[in-house]
This record gives C-alpha cells, structure tokens and sequence, in this order.
C-alpha cells in the first residue's frame, strides 16, 4: 500500500485522523485510522519500562560480548579470528534489518512486530547460550541481530508518540539512556557474569528483561494504527544484504588476509559495492514498492545527519571495543575490572543525557551548538586518553579522561536526534529516518571495530620496527643488562618481551588519539546542519 497523506499528517495526534491510502495496484483501500497513543501517569511508566527493557537488550548485547570472546575461543575450541564471528554476525543481522523496520512495523504492526522482536530476541538469546559449538553460537547471534534490528529502531518513534509534543526531549534522552548507555553498560555486565558464573550468562541474562518488556509491552502498549497489507521487496533485501556482508566481510578479514591480493577479498568488495549502488538504485528508481525510503537523503538535515552519526559511532563504540582489549591484555585486568572501568565513562552519559534533553527541549540553546559542544568534549577526553595510554598505567589512570568522555557521549545523541527530526515533517519519513540514525550509528560502530583493530596491528608492528632498532651496544642499560650476569638467551627474552609490551602500549595510545581525531572531524559536518524548526517539532510530533 502506498501512503499518500501530505506532511500535514500529525503522528500520534489527540484526534484520530483518517487517510485515504491507495493500493500499488491501483485498487481502493480502506481508510486506516490514527490513533491517539499519548500516555500519562503509571500507564506512561510502564510502558517505558517495557520499551527500554527491550532496546537495553538489544544495545547491551552490542558490546556484552567483548570481555567473553577470549572465554568463547577457549571454551568452543575457536580460533580468535573464528570467535570475532560471533560479534560480526550479530552487527550484520542488525544492519541488514534496520533500515526494514518502518516496512515492518506498517505490515505487522508496530505492536506486534516489537512484541515478535522481543520474543524472538529472548529465544535466539537462550539459544546462544545453549549453543554446544562455535557454528551453532553464531548462527543464534545472527538470529539474534535480526530481531534485535526492530528493538532499538522501533522503540524509538514508540517513545515519541508515547510523551506530549512539548516533552519531545525527554522522551528522546529516555530513548538515548538505552542507545548510548547500553553498549557502554555492557562489558561490565559482561565481565561481572564472566567472571562470576559462566560466559554463557551473557546471553542468558536477557531472559527476565525479554519476559518483563513482553509483558509490559503486550498489557499497554497502544499500536497507533491497524497493520497495512503494503509489499514486499525481496530483491531489494537481498541487494542489501549482500552489500553489508560483502563491505563487513573485508572489514573484519582484510587484513588477516592481506587485503586485496587475496582473491576472496576482491571478490567480497565487489559484491559489497555492487549490492550497496544496486540496492540504491533499485529503491529509488527500480521499483514502484521501495521498501526502504531512500528519498528522505533529499532532506538536507537527514544527509548530514546521517553522516555525523557515522561518525559519532567512533567514539561512542571504538572506545568501548579498544579499551577493554587494552586493560586485560597489557595491564592484566580481569573481564570485571575491564568492565567497570567502562563504567566509568558510562554513568556520566546517564546523568547528563536527562539534563541536555530537557535543555534542548526548552528552546534555550541551539540543539546545534550543544552537539558541538560534545563532540569537542569527547575529542578531548580521547585524545586525553591516549596520551595517559602507557604500559604502567593502573585503573585511576584513566578515570579523569573517561568522565569526560562521558560527559561529552551525553551531549550527542539527543541534540542530533532533535536537530533532524525538526527537519521531517511527514509522519513516515520521520519513521524512516528514526530507522535510519540509528542504522548509521550501528554502521559507524561496526566500522570503528573492523578499522581500528586493524589499525592496532598496523602500528603495533610499526612500533615493533622501532624498538627493535633501538636495541643496541651503543646504549647503557644495553650494556648493563649483558654485564649481569644472566644467559643471553634470559636477556633476549626479557628484551624482547619489553618491546612487544612498549610497542603495543603505543600502538593503543595511536589508536585512542585516532578516535579522538575522528570524533573532532564531525565539527564541520555540524556546520552543515540547518537550523532545526524546534517548534515545528513540538508541534508536529506528539
């Protein structure tokens, strides 16, 4: 079914509205209502509570697993490339089902899609958890991701219709709280379950969560309107999909596989592009029924939106990927400790990001001057990092720098957020761009993890080079290390274990000072954003 309301249409608004609707084949439909979902009080609470359970789910299990890969490989008997598997499949499912959802959400209803997400979420979770070898765990992970894509996307626009108009930055910091908190807030559940109970307890964790949204969500959810018999495009998915796993699938295995000297590399960079362009091309002029709204990038604020969320997936996921990595294999923390220094930097986003949504929401500041404002703090606070980044640094180390990064993570999202929805004035579009911000943001984090590892071993070796040049007579504690009297081979042993631990403590304070670079290239990117229509907002969204 095609949707021909103008951007007039009011989403969730406090009388139902009726639109006639067309069928692609031309044929009469009936007249589909817009029901009036606003909540209040207890009803509004609970509800809330369901949705964030779920999206929590979903955003927590980005991120819980990168304290027990090491656990993963050791207990399935995989090797660390194999393991990696289990993250990236969840990523791609994900990716692949995100820019889906407003589809979805119209041909089941938005209800019971995210009732079916919820439940499909929690079972493929027991099923990880269940999983007797490395093939079968990642095959739940994969499942997993697809329903987990119709959480986070659909909670989204759930919490807009749920809160007044007026309130539209509260209910966009409480969607936030689970979209930036949560993979923050992950490796330390991660690494307390780890640690405490069994790797596997970091997929069955999600069971009381996925009973208690369900419930909830089943007990007061309203659906806005009745499910559409709209099209399908199943070209169109598969374009898609073969673009994003061909583009990860070079990410993640480039350089263990020397890039594009080998013959699988090429062959998936191929496939990746031509699946991305084809799928462009054919939803926006192959196919009358396109099933993801690519039209919306003609709205200047969703193109450089788009492109800062991007960006800020850096920041906001590399760091959480890279840092743990750091701490356990230099400095010998245990997955808890990895876990609870990410911490550190997750509770400063929860106190902050309330306090900028009801500042944007007051009009008082331009949403536009306040992601700037984060962007710079977080810049700081990463390149702070790197340079605190050393092969003796203990857990107060890095306190200062994450609270700042923090502070700084809690200052993005929201701002974005209402900076392109004051752009998008039609009520599908505004379904579709919720889908697709959070596509970019998964996007940017899925290409923070490929990139940023690889630079790692890059600069590592780099450092390796270095190092080893500089073991010579020539030097003093050279010398003084052969008159000691231990065996060369002690010496060269511990010499050798010297530089590897030097150069791989270099080689994370270069990454650190790479996200914090990163995170400052979004400033001009800002600058391109028009001035949001803050009260068209308030009005137009409720």
């Amino acid at each position: 079914m095609i949707d021909r309301r103008g951007p007039d249409v009011l989403v969730g608004a406090r009388t139902p509205l009726r639109d006639n609707a067309v069928h692609a084949d031309g044929n009469a439909a009936a007249h589909l209502t817009k029901r009036n979902v606003e909540e209040q009080g207890l009803r509004r609470t609970l509800v809330v509570v369901g949705v964030m359970c779920a999206a929590l789910m979903q955003t927590l299990d980005s991120t819980i697993i990168n304290v027990a890969l090491p656990y993963i490989q050791g207990n399935l008997g995989a090797t660390i490339d194999q393991a990696t598997w289990v993250a990236t499949g969840f990523i791609v499912a994900n990716v692949i089902v995100i820019p889906l959802t407003p589809w979805l959400s119209r041909r089941l209803g938005r209800k019971r899609y995210f009732a079916i997400s919820i439940v499909g979420f929690t079972g493929a979770s027991v099923a990880c958890g269940l999983a007797p070898s490395l093939g079968l765990l990642i095959l739940a992970r994969v499942v997993q991701g697809a329903f987990g894509g119709g959480l986070l996307a659909v909670a989204q626009p759930i919490l807009i219709d749920t809160f007044p108009p007026e309130q539209l930055g509260t209910s966009q910091g409480i969607f936030t709280i689970g979209a930036v908190f949560g993979p923050a807030l992950g490796p330390a559940f991660g690494g307390v379950l780890t640690d405490n109970l069994d790797w596997r307890w970091v997929f069955f964790i999600n069971v009381p969560f996925g009973i208690l949204a369900l419930t909830l969500v089943l007990l007061y959810l309203k659906d806005p309107q009745d499910a559409e018999h709209v099209p399908g495009d199943l070209f169109g998915i598969v374009l898609l999909a073969v673009g994003v796993f061909g583009v990860q699938y070079v990410l993640d295995e480039g350089e263990r596989d020397d890039w594009f000297s080998n013959p699988g590399i090429v062959a998936s960079a191929i496939a990746g592009v031509a699946g991305y362009i084809g799928f462009v091309i054919w939803e926006l002029y192959g196919t009358r029924t396109p099933i993801v709204k690519l039209s919306v990038f003609r709205n200047r604020s969703v193109a450089f939106g788009s492109a800062i969320g991007i960006v800020l997936g850096v920041p906001l996921f590399g760091a959480t990927l890279i840092l743990p990595q750091y701490v356990s294999t230099l400095l010998g923390f245990t997955a808890t400790l990895s876990g609870t220094l990410i911490l550190v930097r997750a509770v400063p986003i929860a106190l902050v990001t309330p306090l900028v949504g009801l500042l944007v929401q007051s009009g008082k500041i331009d949403p536009r001057i306040m992601l700037a404002t984060g962007v710079l703090v977080t810049g700081v606070g990463s390149i702070w990092q790197a340079y605190t980044t050393t092969s003796g640094a203990d857990f107060s180390t890095f306190v200062a720098p994450l609270i700042v990064q923090g502070i700084g993570c809690g200052m993005l999202f929201v701002p974005l957020l209402f900076s392109v929805l004051g752009a998008v004035k039609n009520a599908e579009d505004r379904s579709a761009v919720s889908a697709f911000i959070n596509l970019f943001f998964q996007l940017g984090g899925s290409i923070a993890a490929a990139t940023l590892v690889t630079l790692l071993d890059q600069r590592q070796a780099l450092h390796m080079d270095t190092l080893s040049g500089l073991v010579t007579l020539s030097r003093a504690p050279i010398r003084e290390a052969l008159a000691s009297g231990r065996s060369p081979q002690q010496i060269a042993e511990a010499l050798s274990q010297l530089v590897t631990q030097q150069s791989l403590a270099f080689a994370f304070a270069d990454v650190f000072l790479v996200i914090g670079a990163a995170t400052l290239l979004v400033l001009p990117l800002i600058a391109g954003l028009p001035k949001p229509d803050t009260a068209g907002v308030a009005i137009e969204i409720g």
